[in-house]
């Protein structure tokens, strides 16, 4: 398990962690560019707003914390390859259990359809990964995370790495210096995530 004061003080400090897929040792990441999503500008689409009006999915937070990070622990059809290994499974379940990672569930009839987790400290949240089994799944899970954020008074949704999938979601990319403002702005802020 990776030490839980160590794994917070990087976060503090604008850096994640990763596991090589090959061998699953630990990494540590600190990109010049940063993605992250502007909670006051943030917008859905389309799609999404009409899933949420007909009430196509149901969606909660930490009801299910172990299978979501699981769930995104496991290899995509389109890519074998997964950065979160067994260690970062444990730790992360280890800070659920203590109040500090959470996980945004959507369920279709039940059935776990997609999710995301995160760490929240202060007023940052740092979003990890997402996955979904249906169409949009995540996207509805992403929205509603939005929404808990804006209404807990966050300042900062860190998504990490740009990728194209984040970039359609509308996720943008600053420089780290911007970043770093940023996060030590949140850092400041006092607020509880539920």
């Amino acid at each position: 398990m990776i030490p839980l004061d160590a794994l917070l003080k990087a976060y503090r400090e604008g850096f994640f962690p990763m596991a090589d897929s090959s061998d699953g040792q630990l990494y540590w990441c600190r990109p010049e560019m940063r993605a992250l999503f502007r909670l006051e500008s943030y917008r859905p689409s389309r799609d999404v707003l009409r899933l949420q009006r007909r009430g196509e999915y149901s969606v909660s937070i930490d009801t299910d914390f172990e299978a979501v990070i699981r769930a995104c622990a496991a290899p995509r059809k389109d890519d074998p390859e997964t950065w979160i290994s067994e260690e970062i499974v444990e730790t992360y379940i280890r800070l659920y259990e203590l109040g500090l990672a959470h996980s945004v569930e959507c369920r279709y009839r039940g059935e776990l359809a997609g999710g995301l987790y995160g760490i929240a400290i202060a007023g940052a949240f740092f979003g990890e990964s997402m996955f979904f089994r249906r169409s949009y799944a995540s996207q509805v899970a992403l929205w509603h995370l939005v929404c808990h954020l804006r209404l807990k008074g966050y300042l900062l949704l860190d998504a990490q790495i740009i990728n194209p999938h984040l970039h359609r979601l509308g996720a943008v990319e600053v420089p780290h210096d911007e970043y770093m403002r940023l996060l030590e702005e949140a850092l400041r802020k006092k607020t509880a995530f539920l």
